[in-house]
């Protein structure tokens, strides 16, 4: 992951039987929702920005575009650790590179790149990001 002033902040998650495809590994579609929880538990953990924030104003974050790269297959019962952090931040919304290492063999399974921007709940366009918001986000 790129290093730079923003930091990185790590989850754990489980494959549990229900991720798991006809080949017996995590099906690609999971990786996404990997991403998704732990990005998540973030929010509210280290930044102090639940979801609910968000939504008590009617705004909320959607991804416009996903870069995802699959390195090697994870097989059920894997414990992953999801490593996140943005990537940059303006006014319309944030990119988050991630990627998620199988703990047991301490390799990369998925890497890639989120790409976020702010709506209006209420109009389900574009918004613009506050300095609150950027603030809260610079750690």
């Amino acid at each position: 992951m790129e290093k730079n002033q923003y930091s990185i902040f790590e989850s754990e998650l489980r494959v549990r039987p229900d991720d798991i495809d006809m080949f017996n590994h995590v099906h690609n579609s999971k990786y996404l929702d990997y991403v998704l929880a732990a990005r998540y538990e973030q929010m509210e953990k280290f930044y102090g920005m639940p979801w609910e924030h968000f939504t008590k104003q009617d705004l909320g974050w959607v991804v416009s575009h996903v870069d995802i790269n699959f390195k090697r297959p994870l097989l059920m019962n894997d414990l992953m650790l999801i490593r996140t952090g943005i990537l940059n931040m303006n006014d319309k919304g944030c990119s988050v590179q991630f990627e998620i290492i199988n703990q047991k063999t301490g390799k990369v399974a998925s890497d890639g790149i989120f790409d976020y921007v702010l709506i209006d709940l209420n109009t389900s366009r574009g918004t613009k990001v506050t300095e609150e918001m950027i603030k809260a986000y610079s750690i």
